[in-house]
């Protein structure tokens, strides 16, 4: 088995290159690898346990969330939390009612099963918007949108879906104890997050440890505890771990540099590992029996209902016309549905496998056709931005205790004042320094004499303290008068 997981983990390194060539994301492709071991494909494996899937998924979850937390920036959360959250909550139960709605017109799914679909696959997936929106290009603003509602819809899918499910049973929830469950559900969260992302850097900033691969382990542990709290007092683990991600990852703390690149592998491991289980989990044979109804509701999904939430749940917020439709099409389904899809069956409720197929079927769909299109898409809008280049070299100072000094990346564009200027015509503030330069895939000394290109990415030694007086030279030099050289 670890030999077959192994292989699985290298063939899936490998196959994101070829992902990369047809533009279709990489997770259709961890998909098609747990599928292809599965019981119906070479048979190499028999996984048909929903409930140890259930388990196995929260562990991969918190990872993908801390990290997508972790890299959102504070000004973006605040542009967008309000839209996103309305999103996340009156846009669920909207997709949810127009979707069955619609779905039972259409192709005669008795009521109660097409509102379980619609709840079951009304949230948008963070692991599938963090791993397609991590290369892309798009305005910051309707990212920054789609990553925190997908980041935060959870409790209101979950909580709908069950609901749905109870009544189907014959356990029909009150109006009040929804509403209560919910309220619960979202502050619990959010409070759980805000405490653990603000104890978090604070411990780790006055504990000397003796190495620094524990710091990895005591940030793990953090992760961990935001969720675990959260589940304990039965609110929402995972917008707990989104919220303390956020927190954690916007404040300035030791090793910071190192535990982001730890975590974005850890992260990178989580997203593969889940989708490779998530295609062992599902029987292709079964599909065959859904693809029809699994067609049509995927198109009600991505023509009608999340149009329909977008349009209403972002009418008081300052969005364009070409922005909702791009986060209309940005609804990207993924590991979250396909988990849900779980519970009916789990439940006992007849019929349980069908729900499972069609939402498979459903997630298959929309990763396919709206992922690999997402990028045609925000082009057509005119929303794709320019591709800031990124060095292939990595320059960090490797502290274990604080530090009053910090080295930052500064991208010097083709229209920057810094263009043509030499180093020493630059005035940077007392114990700053340009340590290096990467022009291309080429690193290069600094030196007084050395001119600035467009393009050229600079490597500056600060202290935080003159980081903005810094900055400031660098956007506007022309206002120095005194020379320097480096």
């Amino acid at each position: 088995m670890i030999l077959l997981f192994a292989v699985l983990l290298i063939l899936a390194a490998f196959c994101t290159k070829l992902s990369s060539r047809l533009e279709i994301p990489g997770l259709i492709v961890f998909l098609a690898l747990g599928m292809l071991v599965g019981s119906d494909g070479f048979n190499l494996v028999y996984f048909d346990d929903p409930i140890r899937a259930q388990q196995i998924a929260i562990a991969f979850m918190i990872f993908i969330l801390f990290e997508g937390g972790f890299n959102t920036r504070e000004d973006l959360l605040e542009i967008a939390f309000k839209p996103a959250f309305s999103l996340a909550t009156i846009g669920i139960i909207i997709t949810a009612v127009t979707l069955g709605l619609v779905s039972h017109w259409l192709i005669g799914l008795p009521l109660e099963s097409a509102f379980l679909i619609g709840a079951i696959i009304s949230s948008t997936d963070a692991a599938a918007i963090f791993a397609i929106f991590r290369d892309k290009s798009v305005q910051a603003k309707t990212t920054a949108t789609l990553e925190v509602e997908s980041a935060s819809n959870d409790p209101m899918a979950i909580i709908l879906t069950i609901a749905i499910i109870d009544t189907i049973q014959g356990n029909i929830p009150g109006p009040a104890a929804f509403i209560g469950n919910l309220t619960w559900q979202i502050i619990g969260g959010l409070a759980i997050g805000f405490i653990v992302g603000k104890i978090a850097p604070y411990i780790i900033n006055r504990i000397k440890l003796d190495s620094g691969g524990f710091y990895y382990v005591l940030l793990t542990g953090f992760c961990f505890l935001s969720y675990g709290l959260a589940d304990t007092i039965h609110s929402n683990g995972y917008l707990a771990v989104f919220i303390a991600g956020c927190f954690i990852g916007n404040t300035d703390f030791v090793y910071k540099q190192g535990i982001k690149r730890f975590l974005e592998g850890l992260s990178t491991f989580s997203l593969v590992s889940l989708f490779l289980m998530l295609g062992l989990l599902v029987f292709p044979s079964e599909l065959l029996g859904t693809w029809k109804h699994g067609i049509v509701i995927a198109l009600i999904l991505m023509f009608i209902a999340r149009p329909v939430a977008v349009f209403l749940c972002t009418m008081f917020w300052p969005y364009t016309l070409k922005e909702k439709l791009f986060l209309c099409w940005g609804g990207i389904k993924g590991a979250i549905p396909i988990v849900l899809a779980t519970y009916p069956y789990v439940a006992g409720l007849e019929g349980g496998s069908y729900y499972f197929n069609v939402v498979f079927f459903v997630v298959v769909l929309s990763a396919l056709i709206q992922g690999s299109s997402i990028d045609l898409v925000a082009e057509k809008l005119g929303l794709l931005t320019a591709a800031k280049p990124s060095s292939p070299y990595a320059f960090e100072i490797v502290a274990l205790q604080e530090t009053e000094s910090e080295l930052i990346e500064y991208l010097v564009e083709k229209d920057s004042p810094l263009v043509n200027k030499s180093l020493q015509d630059l005035t940077l503030p007392e114990n700053s320094l340009i340590t290096a330069i990467v022009r291309k895939e080429e690193i290069i000394t600094p030196r007084g004499d050395t001119i600035i290109k467009p393009r050229d990415i600079l490597f500056i030694l600060v202290q935080y303290k003159d980081k903005d007086q810094l900055l400031d030279i660098l956007e506007h030099p022309e206002q120095e008068v005194a020379i320097r050289a480096t």
